[in-house]
């Protein structure tokens, strides 16, 4: 209640200085007379895409608009995320490569009908994220824009361009702080290096960018936010500012060059073998072109980060097995809008087959739901059916929650605070032990995970211990979980205690597990590229309180034949479970 309340305060408080600020300034900037430069933009572009919009359909954030030859800025939203990315107009892009007359008039006249509307000045439009997103989105788009485009065209997208600087100012002026002070900066950045005229807005903007990468980039590369998407769209943004920096003749800030360097390395810390980021703190579905494309201007072409102790983050690597583990504490609170409540859980890969995955963010922006965020989702233990962090909003005042959801997403109010962690090479293996206190004041038990990885990959083993320190009486019982992916087809052998694992390019490896009961139960992937999909989970149940650890292992054990079965080394005594799509 007091952390909401003092963030709305500290809003109207800001609010008002900016505003008050704003007054004291002149009324009106002087829109750019002219456009020097258009920025690269490295994001994936899709020209079939062009011909829906045209069609009047606007498919966003995994929902479908079809405006029916209306304004598509009129319709109601269907979701938030939704609306932000209409209003963002990263969409020009798909227009652009469609490099057709009819694809640059249909988009001219979309950014017209925009701004007639006057909706860039008020709304969801109008918030500094969103501003500053449409801003890089024209100057990036302004060849598609201008093409062919008569003066009066030239002129109304020049005054929008000053309006949108103006609005970013104010932005800052007013105390935008996190992740939209730093997107208000670079795009500031861009206005400054792309406009003619805004030499002085380029060196305030340069420095706010400096100090802000300074704050929210950490020494290992990792986003203060502890999310792998937050990396992504930085490097995407980035690199490109950093040749628009190269082509004006201008020398760009040395902390957006430190930035760049350390965040590569940090970004292959997460990728796997077949090309996706592993699905921690907001991270959702890859797309693997864009992955590809930043990974070609890493100059020092580094190999990935092994042990990120400042993001905290570890991976495990052996003969072509992959394995990524969380170890961190939750984000500041300012920061934790979409972190989520997976302290210890992992994600294992073989090759370029998933194995075990978290469930991940559903598609699309905005506030993730906390059950994507709980415990429960991730490939870890949870204790009481209760997550290892408590997000504003779960369990105590619902209402205010949504509001302050509204702002900054639901923030992670208390979670582990004691994480220690250490590595070591033992026979060629690699062992991993970490533990947390994220369940300590609850139900007075600490998880410790401890994992080794064969030397040749073919072996994940593992440890779950529950060290009782003042145990909560009736609150013991944990459940293990093992999140699988999609592609990963389970079925359980005859021992009871043991799993055989298909998987898509046909090799079989089996789980097992002592001494405890276990289950396949169903889950569910939020990251898939077509949405949302069923799938299966591994769950191991125990009670703390009679039984303090349980031993699992994965272990690779060949390839199947054509028909998906190897009865005569795991002998299942069912087929494996088709999975399809929901």
């Amino acid at each position: 209640m007091g952390l909401a309340l003092g963030e709305l305060a500290r809003r109207a408080r800001n609010l008002a200085t900016g505003s008050l600020r704003a007054l004291l300034q002149p009324m009106r900037r002087q829109a750019p007379s002219r456009l020097i430069i258009a920025p690269q933009d490295l994001r994936t572009t899709d020209p079939t895409v062009a011909g829906d919009i045209y069609a009047g359909y606007f498919a966003f954030a995994g929902r479908v608009v079809q405006a029916q030859g209306r304004s598509p800025f009129e319709a109601v939203p269907p979701s938030r995320a939704w609306a932000e990315q209409l209003y963002s107009f990263g969409w020009l892009r798909h227009l652009r490569a469609a490099d057709s007359a009819l694809a640059r008039a249909n988009a001219r006249a979309l950014v017209d009908d925009f701004l007639a509307g006057g909706h860039d000045r008020r709304g969801l439009a109008a918030e500094p994220t969103i501003v500053a997103r449409r801003l890089i989105a024209f100057l990036t788009q302004s060849p598609l824009l201008l093409e062919g485009a008569d003066h009066a065209f030239y002129r109304r997208l020049m005054k929008a361009l000053g309006r949108s600087v103006s609005q970013l100012q104010r932005a800052l002026a007013g105390g935008a702080r996190g992740e939209e002070r730093l997107m208000t900066a670079v795009a500031l950045a861009y206005a400054g290096l792309c406009l003619d005229g805004y030499a002085r807005l380029h060196r305030g903007a340069s420095r706010t960018l400096a100090e802000e990468l300074s704050r929210q980039i950490l020494p290992d590369g990792g986003h203060i936010s502890r999310n792998p998407r937050v990396l992504i769209d930085l490097l995407a943004d980035l690199l490109p500012l950093r040749q628009t920096y190269a082509a004006r003749s201008v020398e760009p800030p040395a902390p957006l060059l430190r930035a760049i360097d350390r965040m590569m390395p940090m970004l292959r810390l997460f990728r796997h073998g077949d090309g996706s980021i592993a699905l921690f703190n907001g991270m959702g579905g890859t797309a693997p072109d864009l992955i590809a494309t930043l990974l070609v201007y890493d100059d020092a072409r580094a190999q990935g980060m092994e042990h990120a102790p400042h993001s905290g983050y570890e991976r495990l690597q052996a003969g072509g097995t992959v394995v990524i583990v969380d170890t961190g504490r939750p984000p500041p609170a300012a920061f934790s809008g979409e972190a989520h409540a997976g302290c210890l859980s992992f994600e294992l890969t073989a090759g370029i087959s998933r194995i075990v995955v978290n469930c991940g963010a559903p598609r699309g922006t905005g506030p993730v739901p906390v059950a994507t965020r709980s415990t429960a989702a991730h490939s870890t233990a949870t204790v009481h059916d209760a997550s290892s962090c408590h997000f504003a909003g779960a369990g105590d005042d619902l209402s205010l929650g949504a509001r302050l959801g509204r702002w900054i997403g639901a923030p992670i109010l208390s979670g582990p605070q004691d994480v220690p962690v250490s590595r070591r090479g033992e026979d060629g293996d690699v062992v991993l032990v970490a533990a947390h206190d994220g369940y300590v004041q609850r139900f007075g038990i600490v998880h410790e995970r401890r994992l080794r990885l064969a030397a040749g990959g073919e072996q994940l083993a593992g440890e779950d211990i529950f060290i009782l320190i003042d145990p909560t009486p009736g609150m013991t019982d944990v459940a293990v979980r093992f999140h699988l992916h999609p592609s990963v087809r389970a079925s359980r052998l005859q021992s009871g205690q043991a799993v055989m694992l298909l998987l898509p390019d046909g090799e079989a490896w089996t789980f097992e597990a002592e001494h405890v009961p276990l289950a396949i139960e169903e889950s569910v992937f939020f990251a898939a590229p077509d949405g949302t999909r069923r799938t299966e989970q591994i769950v191991l149940s125990l009670d703390a309180a009679d039984t303090h650890a349980v031993r699992w292992s994965f272990q690779r054990i060949g390839r199947h034949n054509s028909t998906g079965a190897r009865r005569s080394a795991a002998r299942p005594d069912e087929e494996p479970l088709p999975l399809e799509g929901i």
